[in-house]
């Protein structure tokens, strides 16, 4: 599977993120359906993570996403 980049600006820095298409999809989806924009959502679960790397708390969240405990 190919990894697509994004990058945000989180804290006041630019950050790209790597991820699986199928997780992007997922992230997409979660951000329309909380009515927040994909760059918000990344955000939240940045400020959310701790020591987690950040691709590692956005599949995470994906996961959780999909399966609706999120």
């Amino acid at each position: 599977m190919a990894l697509k980049k994004r990058s945000f600006s989180l804290s006041g820095h630019r950050t790209s993120v790597a991820l699986e298409a199928e997780f992007w999809n997922v992230l997409d989806g979660e951000a329309h359906r909380t009515e927040k924009s994909l760059a918000g959502l990344v955000s939240e679960i940045d400020k959310a993570r701790g020591a987690r790397p950040l691709a590692s708390a956005l599949r995470l969240h994906a996961l959780a996403a999909a399966k609706g405990a999120k």
